[in-house]
């Protein structure tokens, strides 16, 4: 097979660059007719009917017959035993990168996840207590690839934030269970594990079953059917984000060697054919020098297909008048992963503004944020980076507002909300406060 990768070519200065730049962005994060009705029905039928509809649709999707609820769940001890079963080089690999996915969630937590409180003159105290969720629900996608890594970036924030159960789902097609899967959810201290998928598994931790407890928040990406499943049960259940394909943006000087950059366009573009990946420089001759560097290296990729499909169908190498000229490109398209392959990374990094990560210098594969690095690799994609952030320990904490009013607090306080609930048509409220006014 002579598969070719040829993404989009672009100039700024070209006069139709704007229109060209908007088509090869544009991707509907909507999910079609038919996908939203299946995802309905599936939702409805698990809600009706429970642990039942939940083995109709593992076999019919997952090719997957068992008699009961009891053979899908992972045991304590066969997570172990996967653990232990691994070569010695995974197993020190998986808690390597979970120390540092940890220490970096402790981080985060010290930093801005505790509660405070502090009193006026007059004795009232005003604060906020932050508290764990109670249950959480983690998918980890396992149709085309599996995901040890989502285990750690979804369950470790949970379990750091002091989530009482995490209950993670894994579809698992024809019972093939990926060994370092079951590791990395021993690792990062899952409390129970299913092996079901899609729209089902998001159904029955929103809803519950029988033999699975409904959950008060879900996490973590899937297909567009779990997509569209997670938009549905929101306001059931909290759910992190809905996730669109993966994305890389890469800004190069130049400086780079050139087959860094194009295995790194190639990183995501292998996650999906929906997958996009864009290169920035104001370095023609370096925009040549990646293309024969793809053209190369793609005929030695396991996943050349997938590859090819996500270049010429999303990718593009743009050419710009200046490094500037890129970091304002970049903050318009938002993306989930943004690499600066620069000498100077530093004097470029103040000028980005929207980003899911940065990685800053050439040495900073995206990869490594995938796997070790230790900031979570949960990130918003499509643009949504320009309102949301990477998944943290804050997605797993909620806030309640503490308010303790002295006597003499509400002496003044009541009287300021007597004349505000009576201009609001409230009497009652104005009321409850006059009832403690001297």
């Amino acid at each position: 097979m002579n598969l070719k990768a040829s993404p989009a070519r672009l100039s700024t200065a070209a006069a139709g660059f704007e229109a060209d730049f908007k088509a090869r962005l544009h991707w509907s994060a909507e999910a079609d007719a038919a996908i939203e009705q299946v995802v309905a029905d599936i939702l409805g039928d698990v809600q009706q009917r429970g642990d039942a509809a939940v083995l109709e649709y593992t076999r019919r999707f997952d090719r997957l017959d068992v008699a009961g609820m009891g053979a899908l769940e992972l045991t304590a001890d066969e997570l172990r035993a996967a653990f232990d079963a691994l070569p010695a080089a995974q197993r020190e690999a998986l808690e390597a990168a979970a120390r540092r996915v940890r220490s970096y969630h402790e981080a985060q937590k010290k930093a801005n996840g505790e509660s405070w409180s502090y009193r006026d003159a007059d004795g009232t105290l005003l604060g906020q207590k932050v508290t764990p969720l109670d249950r959480v629900g983690i998918y980890v996608p396992g149709g085309k690839a599996a995901y040890p890594s989502s285990v750690l970036m979804n369950a470790i924030p949970a379990h750091v934030a002091g989530v009482g159960e995490i209950i993670m789902v894994v579809p698992t097609p024809g019972g093939e269970k990926n060994p370092l899967v079951l590791a990395a959810a021993h690792v990062a201290g899952v409390t129970r594990a299913f092996t079901i998928g899609g729209a089902q598994a998001v159904a029955a931790l929103a809803y519950g079953t029988a033999a699975i407890p409904a959950v008060d928040k879900i996490t973590g990406p899937g297909n567009a059917y779990v997509a569209a499943a997670k938009r549905r049960v929101f306001g059931t259940v909290g759910i992190d984000m809905i996730a669109g394909p993966s994305e890389i943006l890469v800004l190069a000087d130049g400086s780079t060697p050139a087959d860094w950059v194009a295995m790194d366009l190639f990183s995501q573009a292998e996650h999906d054919e929906l997958a996009q990946s864009i290169l920035l420089c104001p370095d023609p001759t370096y925009i040549d020098r990646v293309q024969q560097e793809i053209d190369r290296l793609l005929p030695s990729m396991p996943r050349a297909a997938i590859i090819a499909a996500s270049l010429n169908g999303r990718g593009a190498l743009i050419h710009t008048r200046s490094m500037e000229e890129a970091c304002a490109i970049s903050n318009r398209i938002a993306p989930e992963h943004l690499e600066v392959s620069s000498r100077d990374p530093q004097r470029w990094e103040p000028l980005l503004k929207h980003a899911g990560a940065i990685f800053l210098g050439a040495y900073t594969s995206e990869s490594l944020g995938d796997y070790c690095a230790g900031p979570n690799h949960v990130l918003p994609t499509s643009g949504t980076a320009r309102f949301s952030s990477p998944l943290g320990v804050y997605d797993f904490q909620k806030r309640s507002s503490l308010i303790e009013v002295s006597e003499e607090g509400a002496q003044a306080l009541g009287r300021i909300a007597v004349t505000l609930a009576e201009g609001e048509g409230l009497p009652a409220h104005a009321e409850a406060a006059r009832l403690r006014l001297r």
